[in-house]
C-alpha cells in the first residue's frame, strides 16, 4: 500500500520525469553505444596528373592540298596520338605516429604534397574508438603523453580538417591552401563536444 500511494504521489512522477530527461540528455551526449560501433573508410592514396611541358601551339587553317601530295601522304603511316600524362606519387612533408589520450588510438599520419601544389593530410591504418562530433585537427601545440596531453591541443592555434571519417582504415583530408604547415606540428582525433582528444601524432 505504501509503494503504491508513493507512486500516486505528485512529487514521485516529477521526480520520474526528471530523471527520464537526464538520462536522455546523458544518452545525447555520450551516446554510449558507439564505443562499440565501427565505421571502416578505406580511401586511395590522392594523385595528380603530371601537368604537360608544354601545350601545343594553335594551329591555322591547313591550306587544301593538291591530288598529288594527298595520294603521296596517304601511303605514309600517320603519327601516332599522345599518351596521358602518368599519374604521379604525391611527396610527403612530415609525418607522425598517433598515441592514444582518452581512447586507444593506433595509426599513421602524412602530410602529403600533391604536384599541383595542394596538400592533403593522410591517417593510415587507423584504429580508435567511435565518439560523437570527432573531428580531425591540426594545431600548434605539442603532443603529450597520458592525460597531460588530452585537453591541451585546443590550447593555441588549432585548424579544423572536417569531421573524421572513420575510425578504422585510410582517409585523407583536404589542408587549405593558406595553413601555416611550419607551425601546425600535431594532429588529433579531437571530440569536440567534451574539449578531450582521442588521440594525436607529431608530425615531423
Amino acid at each position: 500500500m505504501r509503494v503504491k500511494r508513493l507512486l500516486r504521489h505528485p512529487v514521485t512522477w516529477g521526480v520520474l520525469a526528471l530523471g527520464a530527461v537526464a538520462l536522455g540528455v546523458a544518452l545525447y551526449l555520450f551516446q554510449p553505444w558507439r564505443l562499440f560501433t565501427v565505421v571502416e573508410v578505406n580511401e586511395a592514396l590522392p594523385v595528380a596528373t603530371a601537368p604537360p611541358g608544354a601545350e601545343a601551339a594553335p594551329q591555322g587553317e591547313p591550306s587544301e592540298p593538291s591530288t598529288s601530295s594527298a595520294s603521296s601522304e596517304s601511303s605514309e603511316p600517320s603519327a601516332p596520338s599522345e599518351s596521358p600524362a602518368p599519374a604521379r606519387e604525391p611527396k610527403t612533408l612530415s609525418k607522425g605516429t598517433f598515441i592514444s589520450h582518452e581512447h586507444k588510438t593506433e595509426g599513421r599520419a602524412r602530410v602529403l604534397e600533391l604536384p599541383d601544389g595542394s596538400r592533403v593530410l593522410r591517417i593510415e591504418d587507423l584504429n580508435t574508438s567511435d565518439g560523437p562530433d570527432l573531428r580531425v585537427w591540426l594545431s600548434d601545440q605539442p603532443v603529450k603523453e597520458g592525460t597531460a596531453g588530452w585537453f591541451n591541443l585546443d590550447d593555441g592555434k588549432h585548424l579544423e580538417l572536417g569531421d573524421l571519417k572513420g575510425n578504422r582504415g585510410n582517409a585523407n583530408y583536404a589542408i587549405p591552401a593558406g595553413a601555416d604547415l611550419d607551425s601546425l606540428k600535431s594532429v588529433t582525433i579531437w571530440c569536440k563536444r567534451f574539449s578531450v582528444s582521442f588521440g594525436a601524432a607529431s608530425l615531423t
